[in-house]
């Protein structure tokens, strides 16, 4: 079926370019013809594209808006960066908290890291079991091995509950540590890839259950866990 649109925001070529590549990444999408002049998309696709899921594909510099029949333009509401991130600001919050409160009367900086660390992924792995299956799929889509093999994306959250359980009870820390630092190194050069591709995904670290998209607070999330990681195997082994 057809399917007319208009995107405002496009000055040039290059932008054309940006804007088709961003396009044809949607499932559905057959064939397409951009006017640069007036903005006008006319595409071929299976089914209707909603424009909420078009705008996420598409930089925040370029608008799409539909067409109606009295070619007035409907613009799409993009919901602000951080609202979309809120859900990971507001758990961060709660796993300082939860970790500070663990310490009670034995306040130490390595003690709160394992807590924190523990917490992190004892949460962040419930709400991959959540979509089990969608996980796998999702994580597919930027982790370098997952891209490879469907068995990682599936025992991932095995490995994340384990992991938290290891940090909490504080148990062969060595090992948790040197396999928090190669996962997580692991999944940073994917975050990192797709970040300077401006790939439009969704970031799969809360699972499909919360819809998070891969910004640079992604890319910080799995850098300040990394960094906690290589900082306490020196301290371990010191």
């Amino acid at each position: 079926m057809k399917q007319s649109i208009h995107i405002s925001g496009m000055t040039c070529n290059i932008c054309l370019e940006k804007v088709t590549k961003s396009l044809y990444s949607i499932q559905g999408v057959v064939d397409l013809k951009i006017d640069l002049e007036s903005g006008n998309v006319n595409m071929e696709v299976s089914d209707e594209l909603p424009l909420n899921q078009i705008a996420e594909v598409l930089s925040p510099k370029y608008k799409p808006s539909f067409i109606d029949q009295t070619k007035k333009k409907i613009s799409v509401t993009i919901p602000s960066k951080t609202k979309e991130l809120f859900p990971l600001f507001l758990i961060f919050t709660y796993l300082i908290v939860g970790s500070i409160l663990l310490q009670k009367d034995n306040f130490s900086i390595p003690s709160l890291m394992f807590d924190f660390m523990g917490l992190f992924f004892i949460v962040f792995s419930f709400f991959k079991f959540l979509d089990y299956g969608g996980f796998a799929i999702a994580f597919a889509k930027y982790d370098p091995i997952a891209k490879r093999s469907i068995y990682y994306g599936n025992i991932y959250p095995f490995i994340e509950t384990i992991l938290g359980i290891m940090f909490l009870i504080r148990w062969q820390l060595i090992i948790a540590l040197i396999t928090t630092s190669v996962v997580l190194s692991l999944t940073t050069i994917g975050v990192i890839y797709n970040l300077f591709n401006n790939n439009k995904i969704d970031c799969a670290c809360l699972g499909t259950a919360i819809k998070l998209p891969m910004t640079k607070a992604t890319l910080i999330e799995n850098i300040l866990m990394l960094v906690m990681s290589i900082s306490m195997i020196f301290y371990q082994l010191d």
